[in-house]
C-alpha cells in the first residue's frame, strides 16, 4: 500500500498557467452563481436550485419526473431534492403524486403557478447570464468553453441540460 508521500510525490501538479485557469474558474463561477441566485433571490424569491428544478420540470414531458430522475438532473442528492420541492409544494409551485406507471415511486410534476413563476424568473435568469458571462465572451471563447464542460461532463457522467 502506498503513503501519503508516496502518492504525493505521484502527483502532476499544475504549472502556474494551469493553476490561474483554475482559480480563475473557480472564482469566477462562485461569483457567478451568487450573483445569479441573488438575483433570483431578490426580483422573485426563488434560489438558484428551486429555478433549475423549475427549469427541468417544465422541459419534461407533461412538466412531470420522477424525483430520483429530477434529483439526477439537477445533480443534488436526492434528500436535497425532497427538501426543496417539499417547500415548493407548500407555496403550491409543485405537487408530488405516486408514480402511475408502478405506483412506487413518486412524480414532482410542475403546477400552473409555477409555471406562470418560472415564466417571470427566466428573464432575470437569462439577463444575468447574458451580463455576467456571454457578454464577456467572443463567440470562439464561448464554443471553446463548451467543448471543454462537455468533455468534462462526458468523462464525470453528468445529465445534458
Amino acid at each position: 500500500m502506498k503513503t501519503a508521500t508516496a502518492r504525493a510525490s505521484d502527483t502532476q501538479w499544475l504549472d502556474e498557467p494551469q493553476q490561474r485557469a483554475w482559480r480563475a474558474f473557480l472564482g469566477g463561477q462562485t461569483v457567478l452563481f451568487h450573483q445569479l441566485d441573488r438575483d433570483l433571490r431578490t426580483r422573485h424569491d426563488l434560489s438558484m436550485p428551486e429555478y433549475e428544478i423549475f427549469v427541468r420540470l417544465s422541459e419534461a414531458p407533461d412538466r412531470r419526473l420522477r424525483m430520483a430522475e429530477l434529483a439526477d438532473a439537477v445533480a443534488h442528492s436526492r434528500s436535497r431534492v425532497t427538501h426543496t420541492i417539499s417547500r415548493l409544494e407548500s407555496a403550491g409551485l409543485v405537487e408530488r403524486v405516486a408514480c402511475p406507471e408502478d405506483g412506487r415511486g413518486v412524480v414532482a410534476g410542475l403546477t400552473a403557478k409555477g409555471f406562470r413563476a418560472l415564466e417571470q424568473a427566466a428573464g432575470t435568469h437569462v439577463d444575468g447570464v447574458r451580463d455576467y458571462l456571454i457578454d464577456n465572451a467572443s463567440p470562439e471563447e464561448l464554443a471553446a468553453l463548451e467543448r471543454v464542460f462537455e468533455r468534462v461532463r462526458a468523462r464525470l457522467g453528468g445529465s445534458r441540460f
